[in-house]
């Protein structure tokens, strides 16, 4: 979990919101992530079995997502014309993409269902009590998280429109790019490729 990261893509997502709707979603995004963590802490084994998925078929999945978020950040759609009466529904970004794939994205997720695995089975007397250790390094990693994406939200101020249109485009084109790496990963991890 890289919050640095993702604090860039929650400040050109949220420029143009209210601080208000800023900093609920900076605690949403986060409360969505703990919630996604430690499911998978506790049920990721059985929900990759049940669904029959992988974490490549995960890390391919977010690698989507993330990419046609990048589209419509390099290439926004022209807002409707306000004398028309036209409004824009109100984008919903706590869960995707903040949540997922950017906070508890595929790396995240293979971690702890990895760490998961080697708990039970190399301390099967005492795994509850690890696994409550990793639970509260996740609620402290996910508090830090939340205090960088707050921080983020006054940059807005400091760049004016231009500035964020800009930055909205830059981080447009390297969510793309990323999006096709975690794809090529993926595909990568899928087929059993590993780079030279």
């Amino acid at each position: 979990m890289n919050p640095l990261s993702t604090a860039p893509l929650f400040l050109s997502l949220t420029a143009r919101f209210e601080k208000k709707r800023r900093d609920r979603d900076a605690l949403m995004a986060c409360i969505y992530a703990f919630g996604i963590l430690v499911l998978f802490l506790l049920l990721g084994s059985a929900i990759i079995e049940f669904f029959g998925i992988s974490v490549p078929g995960i890390r391919i999945a977010g690698g989507l997502i993330i990419s046609v978020l990048g589209f419509r950040m390099l290439f926004p759609a022209i807002a409707p014309d306000a004398s028309q009466g036209a409004t824009q529904p109100e984008l919903e970004i706590a869960f995707t993409p903040l949540a997922m794939p950017s906070l508890a994205g595929p790396g995240s997720i293979s971690v702890v269902v990895t760490a998961a695995s080697q708990i039970e089975s190399n301390h099967p007397e005492n795994y509850s009590l690890i696994y409550a250790g990793v639970i509260i390094g996740i609620t402290v990693t996910l508090f830090i998280a939340w205090l960088i994406l707050r921080t983020a939200a006054s940059m807005a101020r400091v760049l004016g429109p231009s500035g964020i249109d800009a930055l909205t485009r830059i981080f447009g084109f390297l969510l793309v790019a990323i999006g096709i790496q975690f794809l090529l990963t993926g595909f990568s991890d899928f087929f059993g490729l590993r780079p030279a």
